[in-house]
């Protein structure tokens, strides 16, 4: 069996791919992971095979149009609503961007299933391009589901440059690492996988020292620093915590180590190490919210305190709120007091650390990589 992994160009999308592409390689399969050309060297430190496909696009403008929805965008046009057709617009620009070259490169190497992230849609367009099954990868909470009904709309055009005039962007079923109890409750074919951490390549470092105060992790993705650095707000937290009794570790990129300012001496920063091999020496964790973070946190068992600013944010802490693992400051309600009022109740062994460690039971008991590559080969052969 062949299977084509598709994503744009942003590396939090690419990482949940990775464990899945991996058991299939290892299972004897043969597998292709395609994206924009500036996520091409990220795919090959995974080691995995890679394919460059389309053309980049400027997506950190694009989040950015959503993300400051106050700022009117250059030349004098519309003011960026923050509402969601403005990301669909921006995720269809990326198919748009890659489909050409997908289509091309599915004919030429021809797999027997197609594999995306959930907006990556040039990977369903190529499939039924070529007529092969596609199938989506969530990397976090399913915040498509709510936009299914606009999507074949919004792709016919793209879909109808090959000959599609049927497509289901959601494929024949929908592959979730989520624990049950973050998953949205929803209609399609759902194939479970244990969620296993790759928050992109590096050495394992020294393990953190014993402890005998509470240690909290802040991290804040690769987004944020990114789109605007005033809303990194790892240095704030970093300055609220400090002198309330907690060991503080800072994991961040070396990107990033510059904003965080001049930290004191008992902060400890690791730099540009994955999550997944700081955490189990950790006993909170204060983020942004992304799905990588929230994810990797709960493997670990541990609580989180989230200060989301993007939509998707918002939605994968709103899930976390609800099953009971962790609390929401909104940026303006973030003042120092309230982040240490906040970090001071969940280092307690309360409801919320209950919580996560049974989600982290239930992420355990999800099957593994392995199942669901001979889960997807089944799949694939009942609809050959």
């Amino acid at each position: 069996m062949r299977v084509l992994f598709t994503t744009w160009a942003w590396p939090s999308h690419l990482y949940p791919l990775v464990p899945p592409a991996w058991a299939l390689r290892a299972a004897g399969h043969g597998v292709l992971v395609a994206s924009q050309p500036g996520l091409l060297s990220e795919i090959v430190r995974t080691g995995l095979p890679a394919a460059s496909v389309g053309h980049d696009v400027d997506a950190v403008e694009m989040v950015r149009g959503y993300l400051l929805p106050s700022e009117t965008v250059q030349g004098g046009a519309a003011p960026r609503t923050g509402k969601g057709p403005r990301a669909m617009q921006m995720f269809l620009a990326h198919a748009e961007s890659m489909a050409d070259d997908l289509v091309a490169l599915a004919r030429q190497w021809r797999p027997d299933l197609v594999v995306s992230e959930p907006t990556a849609f040039a990977g369903p367009v190529a499939a039924a391009a070529v007529g092969v099954p596609s199938a989506r990868l969530l990397y976090g909470t399913d915040l498509m589901l709510r936009a299914r009904p606009l999507l074949p709309e919004l792709l016919a055009p793209l879909a109808a440059r090959y000959g599609v005039t049927e497509l289901d962007p959601f494929g024949v079923a929908t592959i979730d690492p989520l624990p049950v109890s973050l998953q949205v409750p929803a209609d399609y074919r759902r194939l479970p996988v244990r969620y296993v951490p790759y928050n992109g390549p590096g050495p394992r470092p020294a393990p953190l020292p014993d402890h005998d105060r509470p240690r909290v992790c802040v991290t804040w993705g690769h987004t944020m620093a990114k789109l605007d650095p005033a809303r990194f707000l790892a240095g704030q937290v970093l300055a609220a915590l400090h002198g309330t009794g907690v060991e503080l570790v800072a994991a961040v990129s070396a990107d990033q180590r510059p904003l965080l300012g001049a930290l004191p001496p008992d902060v400890r920063v690791v730099v540009d190490t994955p999550l997944d091999h700081v955490l189990p020496h950790c006993d909170l964790v204060v983020a942004h919210g992304g799905a990588g973070t929230v994810l990797t946190s709960l493997h670990h068992g541990l609580p989180l305190l989230m200060l989301p600013q993007l939509p998707d944010h918002a939605g994968h802490a709103a899930r976390v709120v609800a099953a009971g693992a962790g609390e929401v400051l909104a940026r303006d309600d973030a003042t120092p007091e309230a982040i240490r009022d906040e970090v001071d109740r969940l280092l307690k062994d309360g409801p919320e650390r209950a919580a996560a460690r049974r989600l982290q039971q239930e992420m355990h008991r999800q099957p593994t990589p392995a199942a669901l590559a001979a889960g997807l080969e089944t799949l694939v052969r009942q609809l050959s």
